[in-house]
This record gives C-alpha cells, structure tokens and sequence, in this order.
C-alpha cells in the first residue's frame, strides 16, 4: 500500500496536477493539506473518475485538511479532542478550532492528516497557539498509542518545524524565526520521545519538501524540510520503502511542497478483519 502526505497548497488550483501524480504513481492513500477551501467546493469528481474516495475536513479558503483513498476509509475523526482553538472568541468565549486535523482508518492503519500552526513570528498570539496544539496532539496520541499498544499509526502532514539545522538552507538565516526555535524543536522531539519513528529520515532519506516561491528558492534549493511521516514502531515495521519526491516542485503552477511518501507492507485489496481504531 502505497501512502503520501502533500501539502497542495489549494486543491482548486491544482486538481489536475495533484490526481494526474496519484494515478501516475500508484498511490493508495494521500493525505492533503492546505486545501483551502469548504466542503461543497472541493473538486470530487476528478478524484472518483480515478477511483479515489475523498473526506475532508475544510471551513473556508485557509487550511483545510483532506484524504483521497483507492481503499474504504472509516472512522473518520474531524480534529482532536483538546485541539486549542484561535482568533476571536464567540459570545462563550469559546475560540474557533481551525480546519487542521483529520483522522482516519484505510486498511487496518490508523492515518492522520495535519497541518501544524505556522506560529507566524516568535512574539506573535500564534506562536503560544501552535505550541499548545503540538503539546495536545502529543499527548492525545500517546494515549492512544497506550491504549492500542501494537497498532499501527502515522501523523502524517505539513508540521512547521525544521527539527535539525540540516532542514534548512542556511541556519543562520534562520535566527529568531520561527520554524527553528528550540521551543518548537523540542515539540517535534517530544513525538519521537512518545514513541514516533521519521519514516524517511531513518531509511537516509535526504532532501527538502518545501521552497518557497520567492527569491529563486527552488533553483538554488534553497528549500525546508518540514513535512513528514512519523508513525508507530508498528507502522514503521511496515515501511518497505521511502521518499520525497522533489519533482513535483517543477513544472507548471506547482505547489511550494512536494510529496513524501512510504510503502507499506500491507495488502491494499484490504482486510475484513479491519478494527474500529480512534485518537
């Protein structure tokens, strides 16, 4: 079974690109980020005339996270439970949680799509939030791994963080940013501390996932790695194969990220014996 995480960068943009690559490719199961766009406007029926089921979970033109499937996706979880929210409280006070995380089952692998907080600027109200939904998550999903010891789950997404100095082009550039603060290192690090093995890194798998459009970043690659596929030790017993597939940054209209993808040792005709699994 063949799955990949891509930040699209707008699924209306770039349908045609995004299912041309997943037919072309073989791919299973991709999880999308920034869709960028609500429900009854993404683009279906390209995705089903190639055979692919589509949920998602997306509430206006900013964020947005999706799956396409070859195989029944089930138990679909839209967010997380103690997921913070952001931006102007309601009449409760209550702040409105954003289109970032998206759960589901595909042949017997507990998947999540994610697409992290951009934390903006180390003094910005965005940076504490993007801080407190890593810790959340981290906590949700080592819950979750206690209580499913041996099952097979991957957080699979657009994290915002460039974990070592070597995910980025030029550390120095990087001071007093975001991306590289060791607040947000030692979130990423506390994954790994949970139990998460980088599906990529640990097969040698080099490279970067994102360049900006800027400043010629893609011709100088001068380009992040902050995509990634962390998954149990379940999971990562899977993984038959890994890669980043920096094409997908060349050609016409394509998004500032490209896909990371790994190969499961797992039947893709599916398995009856499947069983309900939750974050």
């Amino acid at each position: 079974m063949r799955v990949a995480s891509w930040n699209v960068n707008s699924i209306r943009s770039r349908v045609g690109r995004v299912v041309d690559w997943l037919v072309r490719e073989d791919v299973d199961v991709v999880a999308m980020q920034e869709i960028k766009c609500r429900d009854d406007q993404f683009p279906f029926e390209p995705f089903a005339e190639a055979g692919y089921e589509v949920v998602l979970h997306g509430l206006n033109q900013w964020n947005g996270v999706a799956f396409a499937s070859r195989m029944p996706i089930t138990d679909v979880a839209v967010g997380f439970d103690s997921a913070p929210g952001f931006g102007k409280a309601d009449d409760n006070g209550t702040l409105p949680r954003e289109a970032r995380a998206l759960g589901v089952t595909i042949n017997g692998v507990r998947l999540w799509s994610l697409y992290v907080p951009n934390g903006r600027e180390l003094d910005d109200p965005h940076y504490p939030y993007k801080l407190e939904w890593l810790a959340n998550l981290t906590s949700e999903t080592r819950d979750w791994m206690a209580a499913h010891a041996g099952d097979p789950i991957a957080l699979m997404g657009d994290f915002n963080i460039a974990p070592l100095d070597i995910d980025v082009w030029d550390i120095a550039a990087f001071e007093g940013k975001t991306h590289v603060s060791a607040p947000e290192r030692d979130a990423f690090a506390a994954f790994e501390a949970a139990g998460l093995v980088d599906a990529l890194r640990t097969r040698g798998v080099e490279g970067y996932t994102y360049w900006d459009y800027q400043q010629l970043r893609f011709p100088r690659n001068e380009g992040m790695r902050i995509d990634f596929i962390l998954g149990s030790a379940s999971f990562d017993e899977l993984v038959t194969s890994a890669h980043i597939d920096r094409n997908e940054r060349k050609g016409d209209a394509p998004s500032d990220h490209v896909p990371v993808v790994v190969d499961l040792a797992v039947d893709a005709a599916g398995d009856d014996d499947d069983r309900p699994m939750f974050l």
